[in-house]
């Protein structure tokens, strides 16, 4: 079997599961609206640590197949960085922890757009722009409240978990092509 289906058989499983991370973490914030700050602060930080480590070991594996794959693990460490500094000032106001996500949505948006330009993958780009709108927003309104921001957290996870879902199906259609292709001795039906 081919190396790179090999890479893309083990990349669409740690992309699913960032997906389904995703939107566990989106339903807790939506059905528990009323938690605690400092336990918002521990979901928060405890999902962008294993996003982080996801991407960051993805990025290690695909360093061979990818052209870009800088983007993805430069990705990761900011969300392992923005994780560990959530659990370091758990007690701090909701203002911190408003501005710590909104640095992490934009920066992880604007590092999703330049891998979607250069890997040419739109849902990339989608997920990407809708973490910088969803950055923008919290810094222009940080006065709406720590309610708002649960309800904008949870839908932008939910969301962003959808798309990373439907990109790890679509890239385990094309493992499965690439791989039935191989069987066949390289030729298309």
């Amino acid at each position: 079997m081919n190396p790179s289906v090999n890479t893309v058989q083990r990349s669409w499983g740690a992309l699913l599961v960032r997906g389904v991370l995703a939107i566990i973490f989106g339903i807790i914030v939506l059905a528990i609206p009323g938690i605690a700050l400092l336990a918002l602060i521990i979901v928060f930080g405890a999902y962008a640590l294993i996003d982080g480590v996801m991407a960051v070991v993805a990025a290690i594996q695909e360093r061979d197949v990818l052209p870009r794959w800088k983007w993805l693990l430069v990705e990761g460490v900011v969300s392992i960085i923005l994780g560990i500094v959530a659990f370091v000032w758990p007690g701090e106001t909701a203002l911190i922890l408003l501005y710590i996500v909104a640095a992490w949505a934009i920066i992880t948006g604007v590092i999703e757009v330049g891998a979607a330009f250069t890997t040419r993958n739109w849902m990339i780009g989608v997920a990407g722009l809708l973490s910088i709108i969803f950055g923008i927003l919290l810094y222009a309104r940080p006065g709406a409240g720590l309610l708002s921001l649960l309800w904008l957290l949870g839908v932008y996870a939910i969301v962003f978990g959808i798309l990373f879902i439907v990109h790890a199906f679509q890239m385990r259609s094309r493992s499965n092509l690439m791989s039935e292709n191989n069987r066949m001795g390289g030729f298309n039906a």
